[in-house]
């Protein structure tokens, strides 16, 4: 490919061995399965990655990605590669079901823990957050959010947000627990103070054997695993499921199946699950 003002360094366009390669490599690194048609989606997400270490293609930065050398880089291409689009009360019906199972627990010593294990921009982490505030009031509770995906989670820290993100949160939430921009934040919210020292983001690789997080009283992993294959579901579950307590719910996106990929888990309302007696 010769330079031209959209492509000052003149790098060739991926072909299809290098998009395989990029495939196995998020594959590897993340259990997502990317497919062919999303070509154009890699090409564009790495394009600026490659032309910042002057490379003229694509097989040169996989190369540089697989060395060994720059882990910082391969998160990098972990951060462009993963899909993080979500917003505020998702699947309402997860929420009601959350509600019902706080005001159980209200007045218990322990604290009640829900997990958001594929948090992304940290929208699902704050929803469950804002639902525990209202509920539980003085019994104490904990929300950790976690993802892949170390820049996602920057922003979730930052609790900053188009307010077309909260167009399914609850008015009453709106008022209490966000501040509208003004000036240069003209259009966004910001997550209150308080509420965001509430929740914990901490980077976690569910592809992988999990870090130290306790146990659940929920845990949400939702609309991630349209994304891997069944192999790599039946992994991910039984890790994540192993952080459950013995009464504990695991809610799965309305669009996802667990079916023929854990034996240990019963459906206890729509796309929620509790563990079989």
């Amino acid at each position: 490919m010769s330079a031209s003002p959209a492509n000052p360094h003149g790098i060739r366009s991926i072909t299809d061995d290098e998009l395989v390669r990029f495939q196995r490599f998020i594959f590897e690194q993340a259990g997502i399965t990317m497919a062919a048609s999303k070509k154009a989606l890699v090409m564009g997400r790495l394009f600026k990655r490659v032309a910042a270490h002057r490379l003229s293609n694509f097989s040169q930065y996989f190369e540089l990605l697989t060395s060994g050398q720059h882990a910082d880089e391969v998160q990098m291409a972990i951060d462009l590669l993963t899909t993080n689009e979500t917003y505020f009360f998702r699947e309402i019906k997860h929420f009601d079901f959350l509600r019902e199972q706080a005001l159980a627990a209200r007045n218990r010593t322990q604290p009640f823990r829900v997990w958001s294990a594929a948090s992304s921009t940290g929208e699902e982490a704050y929803s469950i957050a804002m639902v525990l505030a209202d509920c539980l009031d003085s019994t104490p509770w904990e929300v950790l959010g976690t993802d892949i995906s170390t820049q996602v989670l920057k922003g979730a820290q930052r609790g900053i947000y188009p307010l077309e993100r909260a167009r399914h949160m609850p008015p009453e939430y709106l008022r209490r627990f966000c501040r509208k921009g003004e000036d240069e934040h003209q259009g966004q919210l910001l997550i209150d103070r308080q509420l965001r020292s509430r929740v914990m983001f901490r980077q976690v690789n569910l592809n992988i054997p999990l870090p130290s997080v306790g146990n659940f009283d929920l845990v949400f992993l939702r609309n991630v695993m349209i994304y891997f294959s069944d192999a790599t579901k039946r992994e991910v579950v039984a890790r994540v499921i192993a952080t459950l307590k013995p009464d504990g719910y695991f809610c799965i996106g309305h669009a996802e199946s667990l079916n023929n990929i854990n034996s240990e888990l019963k459906v206890v309302a729509p796309s929620v699950f509790g563990r079989r007696v």
